[in-house]
C-alpha cells in the first residue's frame, strides 16, 4: 500500500483561505486542519468530500496515493 499526501495547505493558502475561516465553515476543529495539513491524519471519507467540495478541487488535486 502507498502513503496518502495531500495538498491542504498549499491549495488553502493559494485561495486565501484561512485555517480558523476553513474550520468555521467545514465545523470542524483548526486543530484537524492542522493535523491534515502536516499529514498526521488522514480525513474520514466524509471529510475528504466535504475539503474537495468546499475548495472546488479534484481529488486528485487534494490528494495524491504514493507509491
Amino acid at each position: 500500500m502507498g502513503l496518502v499526501t495531500n495538498h491542504l495547505r498549499e491549495i488553502r493558502q493559494a485561495k486565501g483561505i484561512t485555517q480558523v475561516q476553513m474550520a468555521a465553515d467545514l465545523n470542524i476543529t483548526r486543530q484537524t486542519i492542522i493535523a491534515v495539513e502536516k499529514g498526521k491524519y488522514n480525513p474520514s471519507l466524509e471529510l475528504a468530500l466535504k475539503l474537495i467540495a468546499y475548495l472546488n478541487v479534484d481529488i486528485h488535486a487534494l490528494f495524491e496515493l504514493e507509491d
